[in-house]
């Protein structure tokens, strides 16, 4: 059987509890098996972090000290 090519959905969030309790149960019940889901948090100050942790353990979490905007989030994790 052919192996799925690996597959990462990247979130990036900063104080977006809402939008994260709208759509990450829809991601997160993807079939696909070689899926991974990452939420790059941008030092959000609201419990979107632990309400990710609570209720979607797959769920990879990066946290970053400060909000550096969506292309210092990414970069930062993927350039080194």
């Amino acid at each position: 059987m052919p192996v799925l090519p690996s597959v990462a959905v990247v979130i990036l969030n900063w104080n977006g509890r809402s939008f994260l309790e709208s759509f990450l149960p829809s991601v997160c019940a993807s079939t696909y098996a070689n899926l991974r889901i990452v939420l790059a948090d941008n030092a959000s100050t609201d419990d979107s972090v632990a309400f990710t942790m609570q209720h979607f353990p797959q769920v990879e979490i990066i946290r970053n000290e400060k909000n550096s905007g969506f292309a210092g989030a990414i970069m930062k994790r993927y350039s080194s």
